[in-house]
């Protein structure tokens, strides 16, 4: 199984060791499933994590140390040529686009994506969990 996880989730996983979002993180860790993710991906992600009100909460070893981890392990994908409109927010249809080019299900909290979820292979961090404990 294939997914890729907004960086919302991923920056959950940071944030907070025992949430879901770092469970999923763990999972992908131990092999449970592949990560797909593209150079937007990973640098909207580091955009986010040297955001001030992020950094006073994550160092940027710490933040460095993760994108190592992303990178090192991910399926790195092309990123989508000009994804097409989907989402209320058009920032997330990349994420969209990238999903359905490399037929991953988008793990996402964010709210523009999940109204999508009847139509789109979109699930909440906690369905998605679920799903991989089976």
């Amino acid at each position: 199984m294939r997914a890729v996880l907004d960086p919302n989730i991923l920056i959950a996983a940071l944030l907070t060791r025992t949430g879901t979002p770092a469970g999923l993180f763990s999972r992908w860790l131990a092999g449970e499933f592949e990560l797909a993710a593209s150079e937007k991906l990973i640098a909207e992600l580091e955009r986010a994590l040297s955001h001030p009100k992020l950094r006073a909460r994550i160092s940027s070893n710490e933040a460095d140390a993760f994108v190592a981890v992303l990178r090192g392990g991910v399926f790195l994908a092309t990123d989508p040529d000009e994804p097409p409109r989907r989402s209320a927010d058009p920032g997330d249809d990349y994420l969209i686009a990238l999903a359905e080019q490399e037929r991953a299900v988008l793990v996402s909290g964010d709210q523009h994506l999940l109204a999508l979820a009847d139509e789109l292979p979109i699930e909440t961090a906690r369905d998605f969990l679920a799903k991989l404990a089976g």
